[in-house]
């Protein structure tokens, strides 16, 4: 699937984003969201702690000024079609995914009315903000686990349908924190894309548009495979090691942007 401009934006976070201090990248998604004005809906679907997660949220985005702030949680498929639900979605400025398990996700809103609705605000105006797993779900195809600290090997990443709100990528979380490079590697060589993202803790990346900017304390590893110029891909057994050469990669700090239809950094 090709990359697709909305007018609405995305805020994806590699995971344990700072809640209590200055809440920078937290505060980001709520400014855009709408400021005073923003009215968030939290989506908890990811975990099975909801109460908690989301009292956590509410709490960040009530000291930030937000105009009203409320969990939606959908425990299964059937509460994906809430009319209640539905109308906080309608009415929101922002909707914010939390961590978790984000094969959860996708197993109870993906094709259901939720997820119609997310996407059609979000070609209106809406911001989606994810984090951890929240943020694993935004492409057309997610990594779903795998291992970390290894070299490239087919066998180390499993990959399923995700929501599809930033197609034509692969994005992992908590990236530098766990050494997820090599699995990174393993996860765009074998799909049709040629840009994965690497989001470290404490950072985001902000879509607006086809560019994106980096906020936050960490680095966005983006690597590029569109230039690549020899893999064993086609040799090789799951357990074999992966071969890439002309692999284009750039680490990217805080206030870096990065245009996703020439993949260049804006600099």
């Amino acid at each position: 699937m090709p990359l697709t401009e909305n007018s609405g934006q995305l805020v994806i976070i590699g995971g344990a984003e700072d809640k209590k201090g200055e809440s920078i990248i937290l505060r980001e998604f709520a400014r855009r969201a709408g400021g005073t004005e923003a009215r968030i809906v939290i989506m908890t679907v990811a975990t099975g702690l909801p109460k908690e997660v989301g009292d956590n949220y509410i709490n960040v985005f009530e000291r930030l000024g937000a105009e009203d702030v409320r969990v939606v949680d959908t425990e299964d498929r059937e509460a994906a079609s809430d009319e209640s639900a539905l109308k906080a979605i309608a009415k929101a400025t922002g909707v914010f995914f939390t961590g978790g398990d984000q094969a959860r996700i996708t197993s109870i809103l993906k094709d259901t009315e939720i997820h119609k609705a997310l996407h059609q605000r979000l070609s209106e105006g809406l911001v989606i903000g994810g984090t951890s797993a929240g943020a694993a779900m935004m492409p057309d195809m997610m990594i779903v686990e795998g291992d970390s600290e290894t070299n490239p090997r087919i066998e180390i990443v499993d990959m399923a349908p995700g929501m599809g709100f930033l197609p034509g990528v692969v994005i992992d979380q908590h990236f530098a924190e766990r050494g997820r490079l090599g699995r990174l590697l393993s996860a765009v060589a074998q799909q049709p894309v040629a840009l994965g993202f690497g989001i470290d803790e404490n950072t985001a990346i902000a879509v607006n548009g086809t560019e994106f900017e980096v906020i936050g304390e960490g680095a966005v590893t983006v690597v590029d495979v569109s230039g690549i110029t020899h893999t064993n891909l086609g040799n090789i057994l799951k357990d074999e090691d992966l071969a890439l050469c002309g692999v284009n990669l750039h680490i990217l700090p805080h206030g870096y942007r990065f245009d996703l239809k020439s993949r260049k950094p804006i600099v």
